[in-house]
């Protein structure tokens, strides 16, 4: 069995269990085909077909078999926590997992996500989410890791090697080409088979190779068909190219087909009506007549039952897996099982480990401890005064923002504010405080008297099927919403020492930027229930910021480049250049570039070493830079190794290739080391089909931001 016997270090969690319960792939089908072996047709569709929205107590509930026995699977949001359910916990998002830039944070966030699903009786997590942020009005992003499929891939497989350690399946989604809101359930997305490969595929092929057992189909088209019944998609790509061995299952009303569906890859509907409860579906039945027609071969149902099987097998779900102990529609019929255990420690942590310091100056962070006053000027500082939970899916942006809105959410047990956080650390200081972010003469006269005063402002966006502020789902706009542009303008005329905080799904305007006024900027993004304790902690000196930015924010809009699209086509015209790609490409200065963040040390690059491996089997180039801290306190650098490809590949200037978090008390050095293997050096060749070395010279660029490069170095491949 699992325990959830938790030790700390470097303030994270390290969860212990025993290894070896969980299956090979080999041996869980070999698992998989004995129990299979003994169903029936109707049987093996039952695994299939989901009962139906609320069916069961989870939000999809797969069938169930007697005899012989297969229990069914109860799946359920979200990336970020459980959703629907009490007594859990209500983490960072996944832009902000991304910021930490922590592989061990990350995976450890995973860990703990697995164990509250698993002991909550939960078969299968819906997340990690892992589109791409290719637009900033993206309303969905904020569940992902960002604009760069490196980062990405790197997220997506720690998180699901957490998820999974747990026992619990995880859920790569949503294949492939779900970018925006707005009209994903019409629209068509075309995307070039380098772009395909190199940027939106990316993510799953790290997932596979770190043994995800579900992959979601998304509810948009792909080159005209639907994602959930595209053979290219998910046969061609996912399974044959990629050698997925799980089941891949469809979002939720995303199947529109029975024999396509089967016949080109789907392997489970969910929630398995047609629509929320019509009490028909495309499997079940209709599946079994499709057999007795000819229209799908009894063997491709057999497939579907037995990749579902052994994803169950393989994370040891036979050996005394706990059941649902919770409603999802009927909360008052659950358990209300606390399974939080000492989470709330590690997403405090999380919480300030991606909080991004944009702009210090004079130092004015951390906080003197001579302060007499402070002001504390905006609603995002404060509670929502309906309650914490009050907005379903948290669908209102009233008080301070620490998730988006949609099935990506969770309940919050509980919610820090700013406010509480920061009056929580500062008892010998005096705090004015105005929550009204129209009041702005009321906000100028608070600040004027503080000897340091913070403006706290937010943007939001989320899932389509809920409007907020005429936001239906993707952003309008990147601007700050409730009055925030004012607020800012107004703190920093009256203020010499305004520090702005930003509670944001991305990327935001920030017109006021070069106030003179302003000292400090911090990007606190989406961080959950512990939001003002991780804020006081950075804020305080506690935790030395080291979060950096998985996007780029532009100067103007029009820098960025790509756009939603508002027709039933979303052509991704821009290609391989996404993100800080665009901006590189195209020779833009960005306002805060992709990989940026300060830190209250310094840090220095000592020269760089490389060595390469080259035989008939194998391409490796390894590089070592030290790094020591030289500040005056301790912290942690993100070192980031960007390599520039020989001309025949047609790459853009810089592709990130790797990053890590190096921890460091003052004066203290240590030796980095990155190896870059066929994964990192090579690129999509649309005439073989394949990845490809290419031959010259590669350019190695190490350095803390995308654009902060420190040393670099040539190597040439033949």
């Amino acid at each position: 069995m699992i325990t959830s016997d938790i030790s700390t270090k470097q303030g994270y969690y390290h969860f212990k269990y025993v290894p070896g319960i969980y299956a090979y792939w080999d041996i869980a089908y070999e698992k998989a085909d004995i129990l299979i072996g003994q169903m029936t047709l109707a049987q093996k569709v039952n695994i299939t077909t989901g009962v139906g929205w609320m069916g069961g107590p989870c939000v999809g509930n797969s069938g169930m078999t007697t005899n012989p026995d297969f229990p069914g699977l109860c799946l359920q949001d979200s990336p970020l926590g459980v959703r629907f359910a009490d007594f859990v916990s209500s983490g960072v998002a996944g832009i902000n997992t991304a910021a930490s830039f922590d592989r061990k944070a990350i995976r450890n966030r995973g860990q703990y996500m697995g164990r509250e699903f698993r002991d909550k009786g939960i078969n299968v997590q819906l997340g990690p989410s892992m589109n791409m942020m290719r637009t900033p009005e993206s309303g969905r992003a904020w569940e992902a890791f960002g604009e760069d499929p490196y980062l990405a891939g790197v997220a997506s497989a720690e998180t699901i090697i957490g998820i999974q350690s747990q026992g619990v399946i995880a859920t790569a989604k949503h294949i492939i080409g779900n970018e925006q809101e707005f009209n994903r359930e019409t629209q068509s997305t075309e995307i070039d088979d380098k772009t395909l490969h190199e940027v939106y595929l990316w993510p799953f092929a790290r997932s596979v190779e770190a043994g995800v057992a579900s992959v979601m189909c998304g509810y948009n088209k792909f080159d005209s068909i639907w994602a959930c019944e595209n053979d290219h998609v998910l046969n061609k790509l996912l399974k044959d190219e990629l050698g997925f061995k799980g089941f891949v299952q469809s979002d939720w009303s995303a199947t529109h087909s029975t024999s396509d569906s089967a016949n080109n890859g789907l392997d489970m509907t969910m929630p398995g009506d047609i629509t929320f409860l019509s009490g028909d579906s495309y499997f079940g039945a209709n599946l079994t007549k499709a057999v007795g027609d000819g229209e799908v071969p009894e063997e491709r149902v057999t497939d579907m039952a037995r990749r579902i099987v052994a994803a169950w097998y393989k994370l040891g779900q036979d050996n005394s897996f706990p059941q649902v102990n919770f409603d999802s529609f009927h909360p008052e019929l659950g358990k209300h099982v606390n399974v939080q255990g000492r989470h709330r420690k590690l997403i405090r942590s999380m919480g300030s480990a991606s909080t991004v310091l944009l702009r210090n100056v004079d130092q004015i962070l951390p906080l003197s401890t001579s302060l007499n006053k402070i002001a504390i000027i905006g609603s995002d500082a404060g509670p929502n005064p309906n309650g914490r939970n009050a907005c379903v899916d948290h669908g209102c942006n009233v008080g301070t923002l620490s998730q988006g809105w949609g099935s990506g959410t969770s309940d919050f047990p509980y919610l820090v504010t700013p406010l509480e956080g920061i009056h929580d650390r500062s008892a010998d200081i005096d705090i004015a405080y105005s929550l009204d972010d129209w009041n702005i003469s009321l906000a100028a006269e608070l600040a004027s008297g503080a000897d340091v005063a913070f403006v706290f402002v937010n943007s939001d966006s989320g899932e389509a099927y809920i409007t907020v502020e005429g936001a239906m789902g993707d952003r309008n706009d990147t601007s700050l919403w409730h009055n925030g542009n004012a607020l800012v303008n107004a703190v920093a005329d009256t203020n010499p020492n305004t520090i702005v905080v930003i509670h944001a799904v991305g990327a935001v305007d920030m017109p006021w930027v070069n106030h003179k006024n302003i000292k400090a900027i911090l990007w606190a993004g989406l961080p959950g229930q512990e939001s003002g304790n991780a804020l006081a902690d950075v804020l305080f000196g506690d935790v030395n910021p080291s979060g950096r930015l998985p996007f780029t924010i532009a100067k103007a809009r029009g820098d960025y480049g790509p756009k939603i699209s508002f027709t039933q086509t979303a052509s991704y015209d821009e290609g391989i250049l996404i993100g800080h790609r665009w901006f590189d490409e195209h020779d833009i200065e960005p306002l805060f570039e992709f990989g940026f963040g300060l830190s209250y040390t310094k840090f220095s690059y000592g020269p760089l070493t490389l060595l390469k491996y080259i035989d008939d089997e194998d391409t490796r180039v390894s590089c070592f830079v030290t790094i020591k801290n030289v500040g005056e306190l301790a912290g942690a650098e993100v070192v980031q190794a960007y390599l520039q490809f020989p001309e025949i590949a047609d790459e853009p200037p810089k592709l990130l290739r790797g990053f890590e978090k190096v921890y460091l008390k003052t004066n203290h050095h240590e030796l980095v080391a990155f190896e870059f293997g066929k994964t990192e050096l090579s690129y999509w060749d649309v005439d073989s089909q394949e990845w490809v070395i290419p031959s010259g010279e590669y350019v190695l660029h190490i350095g803390s931001s995308s654009r902060d490069i420190k040393q670099n170095a040539t190597f040439t491949l033949a």
